[in-house]
């Protein structure tokens, strides 16, 4: 009966592609999962699996690393909302432009790329600092928010894996510290860097978009797409300029009303609702930039301090939520100061921002439950299970890989990935005497890779949120770009596997 835990998933990914609705697909696969965990216990299945349903969203959101990632998640979009509506993104973007830091679709990319890898600290925030800086550069040059999200996505996780004086490498150092692989975790850990094929490959395919400002797949057709709009309105005449402001002005009256009657807006209409930034004219770039240098410096100091002055050691989960409150509190005080806004205002702002991120907020804590539910079923071990069985010994650490990138697929998570897959990879070191820092490699790799195509990621979903992308259609444009690095890595690693095995 193991092989039915692999059905929750199965049902989340069937709904997204059939019904393009992430939220019921996560229904239907945490319901479906209840429904497997009741019938283990219980003859009424039906009605124990609602009860279950609701104890599991009560547990997840009692979970402290849970909370501060929903709190985080829907004070996010009160900071954007403060900088958006503040003019000071409009302002950065003129002043980056004016001094020709961002004169061109290369300038921009670059910007981009170098915003997320600078930021290696944590994923999530490297994700929203280069993408709150570059939308408006990105709408400037005509460029999709499609490839902003995938930029941002694909150079944020990578680096992080890559550079590890972060919280991803004190918590793989953790799950290694478990067990006596005769050198240090440290050294299997930097050793697997070299080893990171997957990582290596996607930052130089973002590198390639950035370089030679082409797109392939859906990404194309939806810039094309953009691009012909464009054109058909470049010269409207002045019965056209009348309907425009006409339209502009009943949007600005929708916005205000679904602000105060409807906070909540669907996912469609969340896009829709992001592309208004430009409307907002430029005033000061303190309004943006203050506020983002104070979430990053802050971030820093929060993971020293909670890591008891290790920075390696520190909590991201609690340093990012810390950092997005003093930014928020920054933010409000910027522009109270310069008499921007008055306090009702800020706070009719706050909750508008706040509002928008409804749709994706609840995404991110679907996703958790469904990871909560599918570790209670154990699908992640079923499936590394299968991996382990009756394989030649060159093909375990492509298989690992391949077992990282299901699985992290599955769950959405990449993190808990690492947590199935290590204990099972280290073992096989043992055992085998495969290379420690080849074995490690692929797992961190595959995990990334899975949470890249997922739909269900977190990560995923920050991306969308901090590019102002609609959620599938990010999923559907970085698709391609991450099946092409998968499938390189796994020939890399059947490769390595020839060469050191």
């Amino acid at each position: 009966m193991e092989w039915l835990s692999v059905l929750p998933p199965l049902v989340a990914i069937i709904i997204v592609i059939w019904k393009k609705e992430v939220i019921l697909a996560l229904l239907a696969a945490v319901f479906s999962a209840e429904l497997l965990l009741a019938s283990q216990q219980h003859s009424n299945i039906i009605f124990y699996a609602f009860i279950g349903f609701i104890e599991r969203i009560i547990s997840v959101v009692s979970s402290a690393g849970n909370a501060r990632i929903l709190i985080f998640s829907l004070l996010i979009g009160a900071l954007l909302a403060y900088i958006r509506d503040s003019g000071g993104v409009s302002a950065t973007v003129e002043k980056l432009v004016n001094k020709g830091i961002a004169k061109s679709k290369r300038q921009v990319g670059a910007l981009t790329m170098f915003t997320g890898m600078v930021i290696f600290i944590e994923s999530n925030l490297s994700v929203l600092t280069a993408g709150i800086l570059s939308r408006d550069l990105f709408d400037k040059f005509k460029m999709s928010r499609a490839r902003l999200a995938y930029i941002i996505d694909s150079t944020s996780a990578p680096v992080c894996i890559l550079v590890l004086l972060n919280g991803w490498g004190a918590y793989v150092l953790a799950l290694l510290n478990n067990y006596d692989l005769g050198q240090s975790s440290v050294s299997i850990l930097w050793g697997s860097v070299a080893f990171n094929f997957y990582a290596i490959i996607t930052l130089l395919l973002v590198l390639y978009t950035v370089v030679t400002d082409k797109v392939h797949g859906p990404m194309k057709e939806i810039e094309l797409a953009l691009n012909a709009d464009e054109q058909s309105n470049k010269s409207p005449d002045a019965s056209e300029l009348v309907a425009e402001s006409a339209m502009l002005e009943s949007t600005k009256q929708e916005q205000a009303h679904y602000s105060t009657v409807a906070p909540a807006l669907p996912q469609q209409s969340l896009s829709k609702e992001m592309l208004q930034e430009s409307i907002v004219p430029a005033t000061k770039a303190r309004f943006m930039l203050v506020p983002l240098l104070s979430m990053i410096l802050a971030m820093f100091f929060f993971m020293y301090w909670s890591g008891d002055g290790d920075i390696t050691q520190g909590s991201g989960s609690k340093s990012v939520l810390y950092a997005t409150c003093f930014a928020l509190a920054v933010s409000y005080s910027l522009l109270r100061f310069y008499k921007r806004f008055q306090h009702q205002e800020l706070i009719d702002i706050g909750f508008k921002g706040i509002g928008e991120l409804l749709p994706l907020v609840t995404i991110v804590l679907m996703s958790l439950t469904l990871g909560a539910s599918l570790k209670e079923l154990g699908t992640g071990f079923f499936i590394a299970g299968i991996v382990g069985e009756y394989l030649p010994l060159v093909l375990v650490v492509p298989m690992l890989f391949l077992a990282g990138a299901v699985i992290s697929f599955s769950t959405g998570t990449s993190w808990g990935t690492f947590a199935i897959l290590i204990p099972i990879g280290v073992p096989l070191i043992q055992a085998l005497g495969l290379p420690p820092s080849l074995v490690i490699a692929a797992i961190l790799g595959g995990g990334i890779f899975g949470d890249h195509c997922s739909p269900i990621s977190d990560t995923t979903c920050v991306s969308a949120i901090a590019s102002g992308c609609d959620l599938l259609e990010h999923v559907k444009t970085q698709m391609p770009y991450a099946l092409f690095a998968g499938a390189l890595t796994l020939v890399a690693y059947i490769i390595a596997s020839i060469m050191m095995i």
